[in-house]
């Protein structure tokens, strides 16, 4: 009994790794120009967001302090 039950998870297992290639093989990748593109957007909101989050912190430190002096 014990040895059917392997058999079959062993199967399983080798089942599920083709399944995991032939999905993978589906995948469609960007070309670079893509990636590049899209990375320089991530990049640049960041920095922008950054800042904006830099220039709040500034503004409201200013306002608290002069709040409490």
């Amino acid at each position: 009994m014990a040895e059917k039950t392997s058999q079959v998870a062993g199967k399983e297992k080798k089942n599920h790794w083709k399944n995991l290639k032939a999905e993978f093989k589906k995948i469609i990748w960007p070309d670079r120009k893509k990636v590049m593109k899209q990375t320089f957007a991530v990049i640049a909101s960041a920095a922008c967001l950054g800042l904006l989050i830099s220039i709040l912190d500034t503004v409201i430190m200013f306002g608290l302090g002069f709040i409490i002096k």
